[in-house]
């Protein structure tokens, strides 16, 4: 039965799902990686495919912006549609001067400012944090690969224009934070609450070290290297 946000029925995704924040980089994934790739749902713009990579079903599909979102999208593919692994392979802003543009950021936490552990009525502070399989498939894959990558904390804000950026990231960069996103905290809760596994691959678009940046259109079309590492991580999960 299809959900408020999701038109597929169950049976349309795969156990393991990549999620971009971006519509269009699923819609690359799925054209440029998957075999016989079909769209599965497209409510809102938000577009959901399945298909094979190397023989196994994977599914892509969008997560939007921000951490409502993908707690939106990632909680009724756990819950509704027996997903039990989620990637998010997006982008993020580097907060250390050792981690540069095109690296790619393994998040085995995610730290955040968000308030949305709050829900769960918890005596203290909760650590999301990525599965720990998952983790070491993606790293596995790195070597093999050969990539620059780094292991570490993300900061999964919840203001991309903070009022008081400056001062607010100083703060996280003097804890070790290797760069920041806005969606993986989210997810590894949601993960966490329903007893499935997540992990965030992040490739680094901009330096808030050096202000370096990438253009839109590379974000979307040009991170084939954490696109790869992704696949080839769901081609572990699945053995």
């Amino acid at each position: 039965m299809s959900t408020a946000h999701n038109s597929a029925v169950p049976g349309d995704f795969a156990k393991t799902v990549l999620m971009p924040g971006d519509p269009l980089r699923a819609k690359f994934i799925a054209e440029t990686f998957l075999t016989d790739a079909r769209l599965v749902n497209n409510v809102r713009g938000i577009q959901g495919y399945t298909g094979t990579y190397n023989g196994v079903p994977v599914s892509v599909m969008a997560s939007g912006m921000g951490m409502p979102s993908m707690g939106i999208y990632s909680y009724e593919l756990f819950h509704d549609y027996g997903v039990e692994n989620i990637m998010r392979i997006g982008s993020a802003g580097t907060l250390s001067a050792d981690v540069r543009v095109r690296d790619i950021v393994v998040g085995m936490g995610a730290c955040t400012n968000s308030n949305y552990a709050s829900q769960y009525g918890l005596a203290g502070t909760f650590a999301p944090i990525a599965s720990y399989k998952m983790m070491r498939a993606a790293i596995d894959a790195c070597e093999k690969l050969g990539s620059r990558y780094h292991v570490g904390n993300l900061l999964s804000s919840d203001t991309f224009y903070a009022d008081n950026a400056a001062d607010a990231n100083a703060g996280w960069q003097k804890m070790g934070v290797l760069a920041i996103e806005m969606e993986a905290a989210a997810l590894y809760m949601n993960a966490a609450r329903l007893g499935k596994n997540a992990l965030a691959i992040c490739t680094i678009s901009d330096s808030l070290v050096t202000g370096e940046a990438l253009p839109a259109i590379d974000r979307q079309n040009s991170f084939t290297e954490m696109m790869e590492i992704a696949l080839r991580t769901a081609v572990t999960l699945h053995g």
